[in-house]
This record gives structure tokens, sequence and C-alpha cells, in this order.
């Protein structure tokens, strides 16, 4: 959050499963196109939150199988733990008052006395969370005695059912709503409150967000019972909360159009760059254009036109430089030269192309310097790059690129500098 100045224009809290990923969708368009439009429009002066069930373990074996952006801060284990940047740093504040009035040995031995509660793996017990399954007919007597044995017990402690199945053991101070509201909290004392803030949910476990005061919230179109009972029950007069049209993702941005929050076009949706114009001088617009049309030229899904190399020659300066990630120095326009003999060699091949915290600064009048990190998704295969791209503005002819340097990502498994291209 250091690189934020000022309040950020717009902070973004929202579930992961069937909520930001449409784990039906195996080509994650949704989720690709919510990409493009926050790199594009929203990661310069904005937040970006992960709110999950899932512990960090299954947090991060989601962010290998699906193409996630780095988020600013992470809220996992429905609400008990909350980290900061790439490096996911603790927030220690919200681990001592979570300790108030819970002790997790007493959690355990109450909960293993209810035959019909299935200790969920391993990963999934945290220091403030136990989670169970639990059939759905025998959820709500079960909450009920727990709850009773809980309160003779000393402990304030909050139940959570969601998703039909999952029942979450937490401090009564815990939760995802709680957690958002603790962040709030901070953020305002720092003199960074957003803007605006949007909650984005599919399932129970979500409900919490959207009670929050001021936050506009969003269930995506696939949202379960649980929640759109609660939502009749609780908000259905509240024109804060909306039951969108769209799964998932594409809900995600049809509410911020709703609400009018920002931009809501993805470049993912616009189909021909060179009618592509950003209002302002944006090089992060610039860097994310580009990598989309790599995309499509790979797959063959625009024409292998000679005005499309000529476009990306004229905004390459004559002397720019490309350092491929094997240290090896090339013309840039040599590099668009190059390109022309890959058209189309992905068609019909499951390829995609992304990028992640794109993020642009004005060093001198008129240069900036974009870095961000670069993803291609060939098959089963992914491997990405960090990259940092110097332009240039002149006057009639936009942004021109002087110098693009790549470096294999630390977090890339495939490292193959013979089919790296850009």
């Amino acid at each position: 959050m250091e690189r934020l100045t000022s309040p950020p224009r717009l902070m973004i809290v929202s579930d992961l499963d069937h909520t930001m990923v449409d784990h039906h969708d195996p080509e994650n368009l949704s989720l690709l196109r919510f990409n493009s439009l926050w790199e594009h429009a929203y990661r310069h002066d904005s937040l970006l939150v992960f709110s999950t069930g899932r512990s960090p373990t299954l947090y991060k074996e989601l962010r290998k199988e699906k193409p996630l952006l780095t988020p600013d801060i992470t809220i996992m284990s429905v609400g008990t733990e909350i980290t900061y940047g790439n490096s996911m740093v603790p927030d220690h504040g919200w681990v001592e008052t979570l300790n108030n009035k819970w002790d997790l040995g007493i959690v355990k031995e109450e909960a293993s006395k209810f035959s019909e509660l299935k200790l969920q793996a391993e990963t999934e017990q945290r220091p403030h969370k136990v989670s169970f399954y639990v059939d759905k007919s025998k959820a709500q007597e079960v909450t009920n005695e727990l709850s009773q044995r809980f309160l003779k017990r000393g402990l304030d402690v909050k139940i959570i059912y969601s998703g039909g199945m999952d029942l979450d053991i937490l401090p009564q101070g815990a939760g995802k709503g709680q957690a958002l509201a603790y962040l709030l909290k901070k953020l305002k004392t720092e003199g960074k409150l957003p803007v605006n803030t949007l909650a984005c949910g599919d399932s129970g476990n979500d409900a919490e967000l959207f009670s929050i005061p001021d936050v506009y919230g969003v269930m995506v179109s696939n949202a379960q019972e649980e929640l759109l009972k609660w939502h009749a029950e609780n908000a259905k007069d509240n024109p804060k909360v909306i039951h969108a049209k769209e799964r998932c993702a594409g809900g995600i941005i049809q509410a911020i159009g709703h609400f009018k929050l920002g931009p809501n076009l993805p470049p993912r949706d616009v189909s021909d760059f060179l009618e592509c114009k950003a209002e302002n001088v944006n090089p992060g617009h610039e860097v994310v254009k580009f990598f989309l049309f790599y995309e499509r030229w790979r797959r063959g899904e625009v024409e292998n036109s000679e005005a499309y190399t000529a476009s990306l020659k004229a905004s390459s300066h004559p002397s720019g430089v490309f350092v491929h990630p094997s240290g090896t120095e090339k013309s840039l326009r040599d590099t668009i030269d190059e390109l022309r003999k890959y058209h189309g060699d992905k068609q019909g091949k499951k390829f995609r192309v992304w990028a992640d915290q794109v993020l642009a600064t004005d060093t001198t009048p008129g240069t900036w310097i974009v870095k961000l990190d670069k993803w291609e998704q060939d098959g089963e295969e992914r491997r990405g790059c960090t990259t940092t791209v110097k332009f240039t503005a002149k006057e009639g002819e936009g942004l021109v690129w002087e110098h693009v340097q790549q470096t294999w990502s630390e977090e890339s498994k495939v490292k193959d500098d013979r089919s790296w291209i850009i």
C-alpha cells in the first residue's frame, strides 16, 4: 500500500472460488477480462483485495492453477488471516484482536463430540479457524448445539456454514466482514480510506461483506442459495447490493458499471486495437494492449496484415532495443519483423497471455518506465517474465517504445529461452 500517496480510487474485495474464479470456465475468459481491465485502468491508483475461505496453502495452489493477478492484500481462512503484498506479510494487530476469548483446544474438544462433523484437510485447520464438512440436513441442528456448548465454556465463537457443506468455527471477532471493517479502519487511520469499495461474493461466508456500511456489493449471477436467502431476508431493499446477471468475474465487471465506480470496458473486449485509443497518455494501457494483441496474433485471431506490423514499428524507436530473458539484445523493429513468422502458430491451442502488477513511473517529463509481470499459459505450461519498458512521448506520435528488458520470473516454472519470443 506504500505506493499509494492518496486514498485509493476503488478497492475491490472479492471472494475467489466461484466469484473471481469460474471453475466451469476452462478458458478462464471472465477472469482474464477482469485482469485486463484492472491492469489497464485501476492498478496504479486502486487496491485489489482477495478475501477467501482458502488457507494459505490452498490459496497458493489456486494461484498456480489459474491466471490470478497479484492482490495488494490477501484475507484468507474466512477472514482470520490478513497479509500484505507479494511476500504476504502478516498483520499482527489482527492476530491480537482474534486471540480475545478464543481457545483452540476447547473448540477442537467440543467439536469432536459431534459424529456429524467430518474434519477437513490438515491444511485447512488454522490458528483461528477449525473447519469441518457437515451434511446440509444436519447443519442447523449441529450449529445450534455447538453454540450452546461454547457459550457454557466461556468462549466467544462464531460458526459459519457455507457452500452447502462447509462449517467453519472462528473467533467471534473474525470473518470476512470483520476483516474488511478492520482493514477500512486501518486505511482511514493512515489517511487512505478508499473513495469507493466494492465487495464481491457467491456464498454464505461472503454475506458479512455486504453488511459493512458504505460498501457496494455484488452477488454474482451464480450465487448460492444460502447467500440469496440472506439477501432476501436482510438486504433486498438495499440499492447498494445487486445480484449480477453475469457469472463470476463478469458480474464484478458488470457491478463496476452499474455503480459507476469507473471504467468497465476491459481491453480484452476490444476487437480492433488499431482503433483502441486511451483518452489520456497511459503507458500501462499500452503494454496491456500490446500483449493482448500478441496473444491474438499467435492464436490467429487477427489478420496477418501489414497494417498491424507497420503500426507496431511506427510506435517503436528506430534504435529501440529488446533484451531477451537469455540476455541476448535485439532491435525492437527486428523483433517485430520476427513476430510475423509466428502468426497463428497457437491457433486452436490453449494459449493465453496476461499482464500483472503493471505500474508506470513518470521519470522525467515525457518519459515513463513501466514494470510488470508478463505471463503466458501454453497448454499446461506457464511461464513468466519480469518486464521493464521505457516509453517516451512524442508530439503527434503518442507513446514510443524505446527499450524493453525481460528476465525470468522467480515464480516461472518453465524458463525456455528458445520458445520465448517477447
